[in-house]
């Protein structure tokens, strides 16, 4: 299904900010310690600038002629091109 409705797309994006601070905070409760506070900003840091790479830079920079529609595809055509 291909949400175009821009009320459900920005709704989703608020579910999903939620989802992500409250798993923090639950993992943050298990271990309450500064170590695992940084780790989880470098992880959370480290994912979108990969999300960014796969989705913007290689599609815009690399190979502007590919799209692709999720990592799988993404996954295949890196394969493909060896």
């Amino acid at each position: 299904m291909d949400i175009k409705n821009p009320r459900i797309l920005k709704l989703k994006g608020l579910l999903f900010l939620f989802l992500g601070i409250l798993s923090a905070g639950i993992l943050y409760l298990h271990a309450p310690d500064w170590k695992v506070l940084v780790l989880l900003g470098i992880c959370v840091w480290a994912f979108a600038r990969f999300y960014y790479f796969a989705f913007y830079v290689l599609e815009h920079y690399a190979d502007p002629s590919f799209k692709y529609s999720g990592l799988w595809d993404l996954l295949k055509y890196l394969l493909k091109r060896k």
